[in-house]
């Protein structure tokens, strides 16, 4: 057992952060005595870690570290630090230099720690790898951070599916519930794809088939991807995330290629939801294109979606864009995406319901949600997020300095409203134009309703 354990056992009740403070003073005393000795100092570090004194312990690490260079420990604290106080830069150049440094390749913490700062960066694909060399290592591995965001969750894949794609299968586990409002949409949805598949004989008696295409479009941030995946989850279907870099390739017929693929393997696990992302950077406007290939890649498009060679029973397709005028006419034919849906920011009553899914479960006190989804009118779910995150920091740099848990108040809510703007705005000042001058079907009706604006 370690001294620190040893010490802790025997202090009896004291409270775990007086504990940590006064092994602190003994250790600066006898550091006063051996300001040299660096496994006495990392002890120290590794202390004021414990009671979220962060900067204290940064100063203890890089002391260390000015000393010897080479010190492993110090440079794993130095770079947990870092990534509990958001350096997430920083951290990774401390975790880099370990690893291009040492042949300690096994060291699960460390790469946990990697991990968790790529995904912070939003650098997947490399986390990814990193992931993997977890697994290798400990195949029972587990951490909720990291597999909520990168583990595959498919039960039911072909075995022939490809690799890159099968990262981009799964089986959701969140459902409408998870939506804050949108019942309009939601409901829209359900009699598209939802009802079909759980009233398959009452569909067919009207000749209508199972599957088919919505395209949803909007605002950035308003929660399109969501409802795909919630879409998903609400049917238990199999649900292929497609982004532009799952089809586009530089070489001539390899886009095509992966497009089909991903029609196949859609086809051979029905009930499946292909949700396309950007659909716009796939489906522009052939009129406005010089490069043959483009126009190639917008047909093979439009004959999976006619599943001229293929029965598509059983394939829904929803996609999204926030440009919809920049869509090719085509893909709006009856048959393809055939419903178009406008996903405008969310309601008053909807503001509430996203405030509430992304406090659950997290310490808060005295939070007014009415007044809230007041004063957040035109904001997209994604900047209420965003709201929350800058509280969050917030609590966090409080508790570092109380060494307890801060909780978020409605207060520090507010504060954090004031601090972040509507992201839906600048995109409302170009929809409008195209829903005034160039609506001539009535598409971009809805963006006139929800801005009062009557032709």
């Amino acid at each position: 057992m370690l001294l620190l354990d040893l010490l802790l056992l025997g202090i009896g009740k004291k409270t775990k952060k007086t504990m940590y403070k006064e092994i602190i003073e003994d250790l600066k005393k006898a550091l006063e005595l051996s300001p040299n000795n660096l496994p006495l100092r990392l002890r120290l570090g590794k202390c004021f870690e414990a009671i979220f004194e962060l900067e204290n312990a940064e100063k203890e690490y890089l002391t260390i570290l000015r000393q010897d260079p080479d010190f492993l420990e110090a440079k794993e604290g130095l770079a947990n630090v870092y990534y509990s106080l958001g350096k997430y830069n920083a951290s990774l150049v401390v975790i880099e230099e370990i690893i291009d440094s040492s042949h300690n390749s096994n060291n699960i913490s460390l790469l946990a720690l990697h991990c968790k700062v790529l995904i912070k960066l939003n650098e997947i694909n490399n986390a990814q790898e990193v992931y993997k060399i977890i697994l290798s290592i400990n195949p029972e591995f587990s951490d909720e951070e990291i597999d909520n965001q990168l583990r595959l969750k498919t039960n039911v894949v072909s075995n022939d599916i490809d690799e890159e794609l099968a990262k981009s299968f799964e089986k959701p586990k969140v459902n409408f519930s998870a939506i804050g409002g949108m019942d309009d949409i939601k409901n829209e949805i359900s009699l598209k794809i939802i009802q079909p598949l759980n009233h398959p004989e009452l569909y067919k008696a009207y000749g209508k088939k199972i599957g088919g295409g919505i395209l949803l479009y909007g605002p950035p941030g308003c929660g399109k991807t969501h409802i795909a995946r919630a879409t998903a989850g609400e049917i238990n279907a199999n649900f292929i995330n497609v982004g532009i870099n799952d089809i586009l390739e530089m070489w001539i017929g390899n886009s095509e290629r992966n497009l089909h693929e991903i029609f196949e393997t859609a086809r051979k696990n029905t009930p499946c939801v292909i949700f396309i992302d950007e659909i716009d950077a796939l489906g522009a406007n052939r009129n406005d294109m010089a490069k043959s290939g483009a126009r190639t890649l917008i047909n093979q498009f439009l004959a999976e979606l006619d599943g001229l060679d293929s029965d598509n029973e059983g394939i829904l397709i929803l996609a999204a864009t926030n440009t919809p005028w920049h869509l090719d006419p085509a893909f709006r034919r009856p048959g393809r995406f055939d419903r178009i849906i406008f996903v405008s920011p969310p309601d008053q009553n909807a503001r509430e319901e996203i405030f509430k899914l992304q406090l659950e479960n997290k310490p808060v006190e005295k939070v007014d949600y009415t007044k809230l989804a007041k004063l957040t009118k035109e904001f997209s779910g994604a900047d209420i997020k965003a709201i929350i995150d800058v509280a969050i920091e917030e609590k966090l740099q409080e508790s570092f300095k109380t060494g307890k848990l801060e909780a978020i108040s409605g207060k520090s809510l507010v504060k954090a409203i004031k601090k972040v703007k509507a992201s839906t705005k600048e995109w409302f000042g170009s929809a409008k134009n195209y829903a005034l001058y160039s609506n001539d079907s009535g598409l971009y009706d809805d963006i006139l309703a929800y801005l009062n604006i009557k032709k």
